[in-house]
């Protein structure tokens, strides 16, 4: 695992660009960056991850979500698949499938699900939905949608392949070093619990605190809600073996289980606005989860092995920004991912490298459909026109 290479206060430096955040988000952007320019990564907690990346059960899947999360994941599709990196040695992806189940009285749902995702899924009868997830209870299944383009990414090497790049580049990671304050005076400056950092640019990649980040900056807050998701680890029935069984979500996103190293990681697929926080698993949340995990699957939930919580954050158009800001020069945002920040991490970074650095999208992400004006809120704004200098 990589170590910050700063904890103690009273050290900082002049740079081309601040990350702030080390999510997978600043990391991965933060790795693109400093094989051009010189980088400082920093980082509120002892370790990177610490919070929504740390905790995300992702799935890579071109089937679903918003236009330009598509166009992002098709984009991240080749490296996710062949990534070409001396720090992995095991595959990132492994194969596992989604199956969308509804009751009988989900219809019009499933109708809706299987409209917005066309031929993305197949289509699945009460049989078939028995035969692929024989721990649902009988008759429950009435219908389905399949997406086999799904598999389990491996979060940690993902996260550790762009902390190991970033620092084989020369970037600075500083962990402990909670931002303070920020000025701007030529260059923006950066007081930090680890230093005092300057640069021309700044990256604002904090996740649920980006708007708290932005404000430190005298820079409008862009409306960014961090939502609470629940999660928990729960045992399988005596001698089952789920590792071969497809993730299954409820049609209208009541639930989610999904098989994790022998056990079932199990969720209520909530998302109660939360301000920024270390989110914790709320009891109700945990309450509702049981329930409805049981009514749907032949299993009783007799103890929690762990449970967690973590905060997903989205932006009023449900897309994820990353371009400078229009007001403030040198503020580059790349924030909102919502729940797709891990699948879309690969071209994400690229672009918003591009961007801050006033370079096109790369002609391979042009092509998925990935553009400056998808990435920026008010499409009118031209995100080109600020350079990293």
């Amino acid at each position: 695992m990589i170590q910050p290479t700063d904890q103690a206060p009273s050290k900082g430096g002049d740079f081309d660009c601040i990350v702030i955040g080390a999510g997978i988000a600043g990391a991965s952007v933060a790795a693109e960056l400093a094989q051009k320019m010189s980088v400082v990564l920093i980082e509120r907690e002892s370790q990177p991850g610490y919070h929504t990346t740390g905790r995300s059960a992702a799935l890579y899947t071109v089937a679903y979500g918003p236009p330009v999360i598509r166009a992002l994941t098709r984009a991240s599709g080749a490296f996710f698949h062949t990534p070409q990196s001396p720090y992995l040695s095991d595959p990132l992806l492994s194969p596992r499938g989604v199956v969308f189940v509804a009751r009988a009285d989900q219809a019009q749902a499933m109708a809706a699900l299987k409209s917005e995702l066309g031929d993305a899924v197949d289509p699945l009868d009460a049989s078939d939905v028995s035969r692929m997830v024989p721990l649902l209870r009988q008759g429950y299944g009435a219908a389905g949608l399949f997406d086999k383009t799904a598999s389990d990414i491996d979060v940690h090497a993902l996260h550790q392949h762009y902390l190991r790049a970033f620092k084989a580049a020369g970037g600075r990671l500083v962990a402990r070093a909670d931002v303070t304050a920020i000025s701007q005076n030529n260059a923006w400056i950066v007081d930090t619990k680890g230093g005092r950092f300057t640069s021309a640019v700044i990256v604002n990649a904090a996740g649920a605190w980006a708007d708290e980040i932005a404000t430190l900056a005298g820079v409008a807050p862009r409306g960014l809600t961090p939502k609470q998701r629940t999660a928990m680890i729960i045992a399988p029935p005596a001698n089952v073996t789920p590792d071969s069984w497809p993730m299954v979500v409820d049609v209208e996103e009541q639930f989610y289980l999904k098989p994790d190293a022998g056990k079932l990681l199990i969720s209520p697929a909530d998302a109660e606005p939360s301000a920024p926080c270390d989110a914790q698993p709320d009891e109700l949340w945990v309450a509702h989860c049981v329930d409805r995990i049981e009514r749907a699957f032949d299993l009783s939930v007799r103890r929690i092995e762990n449970k967690w919580a973590g905060l997903r954050s989205f932006l009023p158009s449900g897309c994820p920004l990353a371009a400078y800001d229009d007001q403030a020069v040198g503020f580059f945002w790349l924030a909102g991912q919502g729940g797709y920040g891990i699948q879309t991490a690969p071209a994400l970074a690229r672009a918003a490298a591009a961007l801050v650095q006033g370079d096109p999208i790369p002609q391979d992400m042009a092509d998925e459909g990935v553009t400056a004006a998808s990435l920026c809120v008010d499409p009118s704004v031209n995100v080109t026109e600020q350079v990293a200098s």
